[in-house]
């Protein structure tokens, strides 16, 4: 059976309707995921999901634990992942409760782990192209189907550090480069996605203006939550509207993206990183 993965973002904590429900603690050689998995079946797929976040909001964009994230959804046999995610807008014509699928990324963070590789294994993957167009095809259409609000086709997502919103110099900065949505979460996830050869694609949900739109006053923590309410009950039907069209096999380069990533002498890796990595990329070791 087909796995896909969702990672929910700011209000989106648990899905509707998804029948054989079981919680998963699942361990990592990184560490623990943010919350236990719920896997169970959607629209007759199998259906892992993790709220980035944890229950309750608990963990800040900083401090989730990417790499354990992709790490156990790969455990549990997940080739797709659909991830959530709240962002602010950056143009006039991405109005607070629009839907932007993302096609690049901008990475402004700053501490953050964002590879699986290291400690005596060197890999590097192509990273052009961040998001699987395969699936985001899907989700583009599904969101129109859905037909809750208006959805832009492509849009490139700058991921700041944060917690805090960004000041009016950096955000006027960020508009000169002509990005479109900014947010704090979908980097590193989508390179170790791409890593771990799982296709990927970002649904961002615009909630404000940032605070480069004067007219529009500055960005507050009220309105913002008053948008995601509105947005989380979109994302619950755009997931059952897109899992009916996620199937295999994958035709995509992400099913193959780390096959000649590794440049490691192999006689040189240790069994011990080997074993680490063998989730991820263990077939080419």
């Amino acid at each position: 059976m087909d796995t896909i993965g969702i990672i929910g973002g700011s209000g989106l904590y648990d899905i509707d309707g998804i029948e054989n429900v079981k919680e998963v603690e699942v361990e990592t050689p990184f560490g623990s995921p943010s919350d236990k998995l719920i896997t169970g079946e959607l629209e007759g797929k199998k259906l892992v999901f993790l709220p980035r976040h944890g229950r309750g909001h608990r963990i800040l964009p900083s401090e989730v634990n990417y790499r354990a994230n992709i790490y156990a959804l790969k455990s549990l046999g997940v080739e797709w992942i659909i991830s959530f995610s709240a962002v602010g807008s950056m143009k006039d014509e991405i109005e607070p409760g629009h839907i932007v699928i993302i096609d690049q990324f901008i990475d402004r963070t700053k501490k953050r782990e964002s590879t699986f590789f290291g400690e005596g294994i060197v890999g590097h993957i192509e990273f052009a192209e961040p998001i699987c167009s395969d699936l985001a095809t899907i989700t583009y259409s599904a969101a129109n189907k859905v037909g809750s609000t208006t959805v832009h086709k492509g849009g490139t997502y700058i991921c700041i550090e944060g917690p805090q919103f960004s000041t009016k110099a950096e955000s006027n900065l960020y508009r000169s480069w002509g990005v479109d949505v900014i947010g704090m979460t979908n980097i590193p996830e989508a390179k170790l996605a791409r890593e771990a050869e799982i296709c990927y694609s970002t649904i961002a949900l615009s909630t404000d203006y940032d605070c480069w739109n004067e007219g529009k006053g500055m960005v507050t923590v009220e309105e913002v939550l008053a948008v995601i309410g509105k947005n989380v009950a979109a994302a619950r039907e755009i997931i059952k509207e897109a899992v009916r069209h996620v199937e295999g096999p994958r035709q995509c380069k992400c099913a193959t993206a780390a096959q000649f990533a590794v440049i490691t002498d192999r006689a040189k890796i240790s069994d011990e990183a080997k074993e680490k990595l063998s989730v991820i990329v263990g077939k080419y070791l």
